[in-house]
């Protein structure tokens, strides 16, 4: 596996987690998420977003609301429901206990 494959498939794991982090903290809209995602490295395009955001709304991790807009049309609004909320904190177990053992693992002994 090539060092770039590496990474694609890392973030295409982390994505779901990054996505719902980002809805916690904000009621947002899809371009947000993307920009918000873009300015942390994690470059994704469109194709990718929509789709993870149709999901996250069908396991109810997620909800919408349309509202209107100042510049151009109506905008869909993203927050995250209690039951993503409790699924976003066990995400953030997993993550830490994987972020520790791969830390551990690189650790060079002396």
């Amino acid at each position: 596996m090539s060092t770039e494959n590496f990474k694609i498939q890392i973030r295409k794991g982390l994505l779901e987690f990054c996505v719902l982090q980002i809805i916690s903290k904000k009621e947002v809209y899809a371009s947000e998420i993307i920009e918000e995602l873009k300015n942390s490295k994690i470059i994704v395009v469109e194709g990718t977003v929509y789709p993870l955001l149709s999901r996250l709304k069908k396991s109810d991790y997620i909800t919408h609301e349309w509202k209107e807009s100042t510049q151009g049309p109506p905008r869909k609004y993203y927050s995250i429901s209690d039951y993503g909320l409790q699924h976003l904190k066990e995400l953030i177990v997993s993550w830490s206990d994987i972020n520790s053992s791969v830390k551990e693992l690189l650790e060079i002994k002396k």
